[in-house]
């Protein structure tokens, strides 16, 4: 049984489609289905259902999945052991959100590419879980680190999560800084700056809001939180973010929190990645980085 066979076999699998195996994988398509014929012929089994321009594992390719991951884990494994000492090389795609990119990733970044300096690293950002979600069913990344609040599925393996504390920020001149249990009535009449609406700390704000009859009405929505953090620097208002985003600023003194009477709204980041994934040197490099960095103990 070939291993090429049971590597394309899963890639196959991952985008659901002949013809995107075989770009990924660099071979023309005619390769690819001779290769799942052989591993067909080889098992004794059909792995894939073949309707119109549409595939789908069959209840035999279910069950192979997991033998298949084995395999290639026995493969990589034999491999890592003869070329230990290599550097890990070929491309690393995280899908990420802005303000994780932002504010948790550089230190990460600036360590990985000490220890893996032949790979290239991309990063793909969008203010959405949703289209990070759709990135990841399509093969577009490698990992996913966002944030929201705590999401599972069977479509993913989940590697890391963190909780994240969502605070209101403002420079320190202003009347309501560093004040502690303030009527949320009374936050809301001041100029409020948050992210674009469909961002899950702020739909919870504004559920949470609702419940008590009250609304939100914000002088100014953006997606950039960069572009939120210099305007509370020239003292223009109040806003709505992570903690971790605005971090150094308050340990700096140069801006500082306000406390309300509601609860206090937290959100989780997240690793993950495709269950049908194969974990890259890379990836595990990453992983264990993220890890390293939030403070948590490695296996």
């Amino acid at each position: 049984m070939e291993i090429r066979n049971i590597r394309t076999f899963l890639r196959v699998a991952e985008l659901q489609s002949f013809t995107k195996a075989a770009d990924q994988l660099g071979y023309s398509q005619a390769v690819v289905t001779v290769q799942i014929k052989q591993l067909e012929e080889e098992l004794g089994t059909q792995l894939f259902d073949r309707i119109g321009r549409h595939i789908k594992l069959t209840e035999h390719g279910i069950q192979f999945m997991d033998h298949a991951m084995k395999v290639l884990k026995a493969a990589e494994d034999a491999s890592t052991f003869v070329h230990k000492d290599e550097n890990p090389s070929g491309k690393l795609r995280i899908g990420s959100i802005a303000s994780l990119s932002m504010g948790v990733l550089p230190p990460v970044l600036l360590e990985f590419r000490t220890l893996c300096p032949q790979v290239e690293t991309s990063i793909e950002t969008s203010r959405f879980v949703t289209e990070l979600l759709d990135m990841m069913r399509q093969n577009d990344v490698d990992l996913l680190y966002f944030l929201d609040r705590k999401l599972y599925s069977s479509e993913w393996i989940k590697v890391f999560e963190r909780p994240e504390t969502i605070v209101f920020v403002t420079y320190p001149s202003h009347p309501l800084a560093g004040k502690k249990d303030v009527p949320i009535e009374r936050l809301l009449e001041e100029p409020l700056i948050l992210t674009t609406r469909g961002v899950s700390y702020c739909d919870d704000l504004e559920q949470l809001l609702a419940a008590q009859g009250l609304e939100l009405h914000p002088f100014l929505e953006i997606g950039d939180t960069d572009v939120i953090i210099k305007l509370l620097l020239q003292q223009a208002g109040i806003s709505f973010l992570p903690q971790y985003l605005v971090q150094e600023y308050l340990d700096a003194g140069i801006l500082t929190m306000i406390t309300t009477d509601i609860p206090v709204i937290q959100m989780w980041s997240q690793l993950i990645y495709h269950k049908n994934k194969w974990i890259t040197p890379q990836m595990r490099i990453f992983i264990d980085l993220v890890k390293k960095h939030a403070g948590v103990e490695i296996n």
